[in-house]
């Protein structure tokens, strides 16, 4: 039994202070770290918009920060403009342990929002992490990160029907909670068999 920690999208602008800050997203970055010596493998996600990308609210004329909108691929939460490619935004947060064995970029398609670790989110297009994790012999992944109810979550579901087993470690991860999105998160997450800790 072969397992990874994947440490999703622990970048400056969903901590305190960001485009699109998670309350106490900065948090967690201590117990991520100290979770890290725990895994052989490591992989980190990263958000990475190109400029005037089509779940930005200010792509749209008259539409505002988390309304939605349908999109070819379903509906679409609009955001305010944030991880946009090389800003600093979208960097990591300073205390955030970057020596990881792989990092992978997301949401860099400007034409479709991403998430998941594993898919953006027409659910069809792969982002290469689960060839990764399975060339790896790797059957078991902890994730941890940011936001709980948005790409955590998201990724774990898509880990599961990836066929890995799969826990989400709450204490090191933070959420945003929109319209109660974080109860029907957890409630999705646990139907899915998605253990969660904490």
């Amino acid at each position: 039994m072969a397992s990874a920690l994947i440490v999703i999208d622990v970048q400056n602008d969903f901590c305190p202070g960001g485009a699109l800050a998670v309350p106490e997203g900065d948090a967690i970055v201590e117990v991520i770290n100290d979770r890290m010596a725990s895994f052989e493998t490591v992989v980190l996600t990263q958000d990475w918009h190109p400029a005037g990308h089509s779940s930005f609210a200010t792509s749209h004329a008259g539409k505002q920060p988390f309304d939605s909108i349908d999109m070819p691929y379903g509906p679409q939460i609009l955001w305010p403009d944030h991880c946009v490619q090389s800003s600093d935004g979208a960097a990591f947060h300073k205390d955030l342990r970057t020596d990881a064995d792989l990092i992978i970029r997301k949401g860099f398609r400007a034409g479709i929002d991403s998430y998941s670790a594993f898919f953006e989110n027409d659910q069809t297009t792969p982002t290469g992490l689960d060839g990764y994790l399975k060339s790896r012999g790797i059957t078991d992944l902890t994730l941890v990160g940011l936001a709980t109810d948005f790409c955590v979550a998201f990724s774990a579901l898509d880990a599961r029907t990836c066929g890995y087993c799969v826990t989400v470690d709450l204490a090191a991860c933070r959420g945003i909670d929109l319209d109660g999105s974080l109860a029907a998160a957890l409630q999705k997450m646990r139907t899915a068999d998605v253990s969660v800790l904490g």
